[in-house]
């Protein structure tokens, strides 16, 4: 069966990218920031902010969507705020691009995490001694190394972003054009008699999309590996 794909199918694949891409961007250098900070600092409230940082991938997305509808809506706390100068999230793109960074936020941070946790910390006081200062050693010495773990975190959240679905169809809905992304997108098909066929052709980009990024990220984990002498 070729795919075939039609211009609407087609508008929720590029929507779905585009969210993933920006919501991906958006996350990543914070994720980079919480990672850090949890591998190798030790503060009151460490664990506090470890289950913060985890709490979206235990909660149901339902619910992550409706904190998001409470916070971020025209009436929420944040959302009234920001409409005044014209920002909106709810049942817009963005919306969707802040529900699928959410998501994809502690799966990020894991990644990057375990790419801190594994440099070897004499090859920063080696570069210590040498005199190197700690912003120097931070951008010179330790993030080439978890390099590798960045970009396979960046990769499983794109992964992540690019399959949101309870909370987006929550805090933004499934507009056609608008935000309606692949998940949504074959929700709304199963509802209409005779949809089988599109479905079908959106879950075959689904499954070769969440593929690609898997492996992309087991050989950057593999690198990874290589590099500090694990493998």
């Amino acid at each position: 069966m070729t795919l075939g794909l039609g211009p609407e199918e087609w508008t929720a694949i590029l929507l779905s990218l585009r969210v993933a891409l920006v919501a991906t961007l958006a996350a990543l250098p914070v994720a980079i920031w919480i990672a850090y900070v949890l591998a190798r600092k030790r503060f009151f409230g460490r664990q506090l902010l470890n289950g913060l940082v985890h709490l979206p991938l235990v909660l149901p997305p339902v619910v992550t969507g409706y904190l998001l509808l409470v916070v971020f809506g025209q009436q929420g706390a944040v959302g009234g705020f920001l409409a005044q100068f014209g920002i909106s999230f709810a049942f817009r793109w963005t919306g969707a691009a802040l529900a699928a960074a959410i998501m994809a936020f502690p799966l990020m941070v894991r990644a990057i995490r375990l790419g801190f946790e594994a440099v070897d910390p004499g090859l920063e006081d080696a570069a210590a001694t040498l005199g190197a200062s700690r912003w120097r050693i931070l951008w010179t010495v330790t993030l080439p190394l978890v390099l590798p773990g960045i970009l396979a975190g960046g990769i499983l959240g794109f992964a992540k972003a690019l399959g949101e679905f309870g909370a987006t169809i929550t805090f933004v809905a499934a507009i056609p054009g608008q935000t309606q992304t692949i998940p949504t997108a074959i929700y709304g098909l199963l509802q209409v008699p005779g949809g089988e066929p599109a479905v079908l052709r959106l879950v075959i980009v689904s499954v070769i999309l969440a593929m690609g990024a898997l492996l992309i990220s087991e050989w950057l984990a593999r690198r990874m590996a290589k590099r500090i002498g694990r493998a």
